[in-house]
């Protein structure tokens, strides 16, 4: 229909970390003889004032690009699993706050994201977009960081804690972390009925 941007699915990806994830859509976009891209100069300067992030695509890319259950997501979670420690995924810590933590640990008042490298700026990893997308990614990802200390900040001001893995962080280790948490915070609680904790040492 006029007027309507023509979308095509590419493909679904599952690499290791989010940054590879949005490399391999990328490949499989420019691989993808079925996206066309019209080159009137109508369609071209439509599309120069239009958003970057609404072409074809960038649509396909973040179709490609997994939200949820990346591999580094569920092996923090296997490895947080197998300490003995049980929460909840994908979850709103507070119902009225449309932010979501990747484990929840509702007793505990505990919210733990894992970040990944390129969406949320690794300091270790993430290195600024270049090219006629920059602006556009650059923007994305200085939004996200945002997003995070405003999250964190609204967390704590309910009396809830953070804590913030990334994906590069080795899973046994981060889960370990987790577990002294959640057991330092059923210590904490004298009113707590729930005597279980993760099979880990005091901090």
């Amino acid at each position: 229909m006029r007027g309507k941007t023509k979308e095509s699915f590419v493909g679904e990806v599952s690499r290791d970390t989010r940054s590879a994830n949005l490399a391999e859509a990328w490949r499989m976009v420019r691989e993808d003889e079925s996206l066309e891209m019209t080159s009137s100069s109508e369609s071209a300067e439509r599309a120069e004032a239009s958003s970057w992030a609404s072409s074809p695509a960038s649509q396909a890319i973040m179709r490609a690009n997994k939200g949820r259950d990346t591999r580094p997501e569920k092996a923090l979670r296997s490895a947080v699993h197998a300490l003995g420690c049980r929460y909840r995924v994908d979850t709103r810590p507070i119902k009225s706050v449309r932010r979501t933590a990747d484990l929840v640990f509702p007793r505990q008042k505990l919210a733990v994201f894992l970040d990944g490298c390129f969406w949320h700026g690794c300091d270790e990893h993430y290195r600024p977009a270049k090219g006629s997308t920059s602006e556009f990614w650059n923007n994305k990802i200085a939004d996200n960081r945002r997003r995070d200390r405003d999250t964190d900040q609204r967390l704590h001001q309910a009396g809830w804690e953070v804590i913030r893995v990334w994906e590069h962080d080795d899973p046994a280790s981060a889960a370990e972390h987790i577990a002294h948490r959640v057991n330092r915070a059923r210590k904490s609680d004298a009113y707590s009925d729930d005597p279980m904790e993760c099979s880990v040492g005091d901090e």
